[in-house]
């Protein structure tokens, strides 16, 4: 029986071909559609796993994601460090600053340009938060104690130097990076010399990472009575980073959290505040009726054809059971079948994307696999449902009629 079942699923080829486009595209567009969505979630908390070897993020209390900076009093650093469990503190700036570049345009003229980008100052000393060794592709990073001294994110270079041969970069790798070391930019009227080129996290809004000093980088913005974004803290081993978490928002009045727990509140804060999950949300609706449309009405075509065959299997003694099995089995098939084929060309084409580098940010997030089978798997019983109803009702004797 399960045999004659398939036969009659692949025999007809057209039929079977549509419910497949059918429930691949519907798989296709969730999992599209939820991993650029995963992509860009993560991005919004880019800046925050980039930094590494600190237990604690410390700021505002009333601080709501990582773009939101209020700036506090550098005093809040010592009164941090004299907390119980904390072994070390250090300050890390985060602002927007604007840096003017004398580069050359597409066309290879000399041109001026002014460009937005994400300043981040790091503790002169230590270093705390800067990339790490694997990341930085040109340059070192203790160059960064060099007077003026940035590392810049390879990410927007080619948008601030069109008019460098980027069709060398494939033959050359991150060598083709040294280009650029060296060179000059000014921001806030002071000078600043690119020492290093890294790779960051992409950011939500796409503005280049500069890298620099705690010191040089309150220089390359305006002048402000309150400077220090955040307060890097590593805790003493003996202590839970929650207890001493806890003895700094008690002390001090201020806001600390785990790495793990300001993205977190980062990423609600973009889904509670922002129209993203409902645009996203609206697209994958759009694969779920367009699958279920098209793969069940094509499901159901192919039952109807098929109910003489049906009938002549009941006639010959076929019990409901077995036809009910039957239904089932060639919607078990067509539904894995279409998951695979969906699924496949959506991490294809996520990873041939992330490859290049590009801006668009695919994340394929492993709970959207048993998300997109649930979808699959309704889809195919919705389906199956409409053609067991008209089956169970059909009698064995309109088979021998007309």
């Amino acid at each position: 029986m399960w045999r004659i079942a398939l036969k009659m699923l692949m025999g007809d080829t057209a039929k079977f071909c549509g419910i497949l486009i059918g429930l691949t595209f519907a798989a296709l567009l969730i999992m599209q559609q939820g991993s650029i969505f995963c992509g860009l979630m993560r991005r919004t908390a880019g800046q925050i796993n980039d930094v590494s070897g600190v237990d604690l993020w410390v700021m505002d209390p009333n601080v709501r994601h990582i773009d939101d900076v209020k700036a506090m009093m550098e005093s809040n650093l010592h009164r941090v460090r004299g907390v119980e469990g904390v072994e070390w503190a250090v300050p890390f700036y985060k602002g927007s600053g604007r840096a003017k570049l004398n580069t050359t345009d597409a066309k290879g003229d000399p041109a001026t340009m002014i460009e937005s980008v994400i300043l981040l100052g790091l503790d002169d000393t230590t270093l705390v938060g800067a990339p790490t060794p694997d990341k930085i592709i040109a340059g070192e990073l203790l160059d960064l104690r060099m007077p003026d001294a940035i590392i810049i994110d390879k990410m927007q270079l080619p948008k601030y130097y069109p008019g460098e041969p980027w069709q060398d970069l494939e033959k050359l790798g991150d060598a083709f990076y040294n280009r650029f070391l060296g060179r000059d930019m000014e921001m806030n009227d002071h000078r600043a010399t690119i020492v290093g080129v890294c790779k960051a996290a992409p950011t939500f809004g796409s503005n280049a990472v500069v890298y620099t000093t705690y010191g040089r980088a309150k220089q390359f913005v305006a002048q402000e009575r309150k400077v220090l974004s955040f307060i890097l803290v590593k805790t003493d081993p003996t202590w839970k980073s929650a207890d001493v978490a806890t003895n700094i928002r008690t002390k001090t009045g201020l806001g600390a959290y785990s790495a793990e727990d300001f993205a977190r509140k980062t990423i609600l804060f973009f889904l509670t505040n922002t129209g993203i999950v409902i645009n996203f949300g609206i697209t994958s609706l759009l694969g779920l009726f367009v699958g279920t449309a098209i793969a069940g009405q094509t499901f159901y075509l192919f039952t109807v054809d098929n109910l003489k065959q049906f009938g002549a299997l009941k006639a010959m003694g076929a019990t409901n059971r077995k036809i009910v099995g039957m239904i089932l089995l060639q919607a078990a098939v067509v539904g894995l079948i279409g998951y695979g084929l969906g699924v496949g060309i959506s991490t294809f084409v996520a990873d041939r994307a992330s490859a290049g580098g590009g801006e668009v940010e695919f994340f394929v997030w492993w709970p959207l696999l048993p998300l997109t089978a649930a979808v699959v798997v309704f889809i195919c019983v919705a389906s199956s449902l409409l053609c067991i109803r008209r089956v169970m009702v059909l009698e064995p004797a309109v088979v021998f009629r007309g």
